[in-house]
C-alpha cells in the first residue's frame, strides 16, 4: 500500500478512484503530562510527551487510513492531510484529535 501526500504517483497510472478515506484518534487529556507541560510553558523548552502523543497519533491514522483503505480494495492513498485539533468536554479537560483523510485509489 502506497500512502503519499501527492495528489500523483511517479511512474504509476491510477486505474480508478475509490473514494475519500477518513481516519481519527482521539485521546483524552492526562492531568501529569498536562502538569508537565505547563512547567515546560513557564520555563521554555520542548514538551516531549506531547510530542510523542502527537507522534504515536499520526502513526496510529495513517495505520487505520490504511486499514479502510484496504476494505475498499484500494492499492494506495494520495492526497493525504493529518490534521490535529481539541475538542472541549467541560472546565475539567479537553480531548485531542488526529485526523489524516485522503483519496483511495487502484493503481495500475
Amino acid at each position: 500500500m502506497i500512502l503519499t501526500t501527492t495528489d500523483v504517483i511517479q511512474d504509476v497510472i491510477v486505474q480508478s478512484y475509490l473514494g475519500i478515506v477518513t481516519a481519527e484518534v482521539v485521546y483524552g487529556s492526562n492531568f501529569l503530562r498536562d502538569f508537565f507541560a505547563g512547567i515546560r510553558d513557564i520555563v521554555g523548552g520542548r514538551t516531549g510527551s506531547y510530542e510523542r502523543l502527537f507522534e504515536e497519533g499520526q502513526q496510529k491514522a495513517l495505520s487505520e487510513l490504511e486499514q479502510r483503505a484496504r476494505r475498499l480494495g484500494a492499492d494506495a492513498v494520495i492526497g493525504i492531510e493529518i490534521d490535529t485539533g481539541t475538542i472541549n468536554i467541560d472546565q475539567s479537560g479537553v480531548l485531542i484529535l488526529i485526523t489524516a483523510s485522503g483519496t483511495a485509489v487502484k493503481i495500475r
